[in-house]
Formats: structure tokens, sequence, C-alpha cells
């Protein structure tokens, strides 16, 4: 199971980053209203394709996972967590003006909610299926942490102002691939720990 994890959620996660990737390279123009708004429909389809792959293994396990909500919710939180990065964006250089303990409380939460966001939606999907599988969501976003920090280490030394917008997209797509393929690598075992666990016997869950 392992493996078909990792080989789906790779290719889902990467699949569906190109829309953001594409949309992020050709923004540089855009208004603050254009640049918002297409990144989070391409925030949506980055979660629709993620959430399909990742519910396209577990179901072979999880008979009973709802699939489209599982897919919707994955959905949302992708949306979320886009809308919680655009906040510095919309900020601008409002952020220089505002007190360093706020920035710093603001950061936390703001990058609580945006790692715990798609677990936390997950989450609610799966413990119809499963009991006691909170810690999903802290699994999920230390995935997140790994990959998102892949993608920073490659794609950012590879972007220079002014290049065309093919080659912006194809440095996105790569750091998507990266990124991608080290969230299915860190979240394998928590995949695996969660179709091992006994099926539930009783009504409710944590």
């Amino acid at each position: 199971m392992g493996r078909r994890w990792f080989v789906w959620v790779t290719l889902g996660e990467c699949t569906g980053f190109v829309a953001p990737a594409i949309v992020g390279a050709a923004s540089s123009t855009w208004s603050l209203p254009a640049t918002a708004a297409g990144l989070l429909v391409a925030g949506a389809l980055e979660g629709t394709a993620l959430g399909w792959a990742q519910a396209h293994v577990l179901a072979r396990d999880l008979v009973t996972l709802p699939r489209a909500r599982f897919v919707a919710a994955t959905a949302v939180a992708a949306v979320l967590a886009y809308a919680i990065g655009l906040v510095p964006v919309a900020l601008g250089e409002r952020l220089t003006t505002l007190p360093p303990a706020l920035l710093i409380c603001g950061g936390v939460v703001g990058g609580g909610v945006l790692l715990g966001s798609i677990g936390t939606a997950q989450w609610l999907v799966l413990r119809r299926v499963r009991p006691r599988c909170a810690w999903w969501i802290a699994a999920t976003g230390g995935a997140w942490v790994g990959g998102l920090l892949m993608f920073v280490a490659i794609a950012t030394p590879l972007w220079e102002p002014g290049q065309p917008v093919a080659l912006s997209i194809a440095v996105g797509v790569l750091g998507g691939f990266v990124m991608a393929a080290t969230v299915a690598a860190l979240s394998g075992a928590a995949a695996v720990r969660l179709v091992d666990r006994p099926r539930r016997s009783g009504p409710g869950s944590s």
C-alpha cells in the first residue's frame, strides 16, 4: 500500500500543482484581486487532484470512505491554505508597520492553520470510517512542512525576475514535483497506519 500511496499521491499533487504554477508565473502583471482569484481557483484544482489521488488509494482498504466528501474537503482546505498565504501579499508594505509581536503571533497562528488545514478537513471525513485518527492532522501537517521546504529549496534559486513565463512555469512544476514526492513519502507511513487500524465498531469517534 505504501508504494501505491507514494506513486498516486505524487502524481495527484504534482498534476494539481500545475494550475498554481501557471497562475503564479502568469500573474506578475495582474491586479491583486485577479491574482487572488486565480490562485484560489488554482488551489481548488490542486486540492481536488490531491484529494482524488489520496481517496483512490485509501478506498481500496477503507471501502466505506465517502470519496466525494473526502475530495471536496481537501479542495476546500486547499483554498483556505491559499487564502492564508495571500494575506501577506495583500498587506504588502503595510506589514513593515505592524508591531513585531503581532507579526510573530500572526505568523504562528496563520502558519499553524495553513499546515493543519488539509489534515483537519480530511480527518473530519476519516473519523467516520476510522476511530481515534486525529493524529492524521499532525502527520499531514508534518509532511507538508517537509514538502514546502523542499519546494522553496528547489524553486527559489531557479526563479529570476523578468524570466520568460514558460521558464517560470517549468520551475514551478519542477518544484511542485519535488514537493509532491516529499509529501507522499513523508505521509506514507501514516496512510499505512490509517488503513491497518481496526474498523470502528460503534458510533462516534475522535
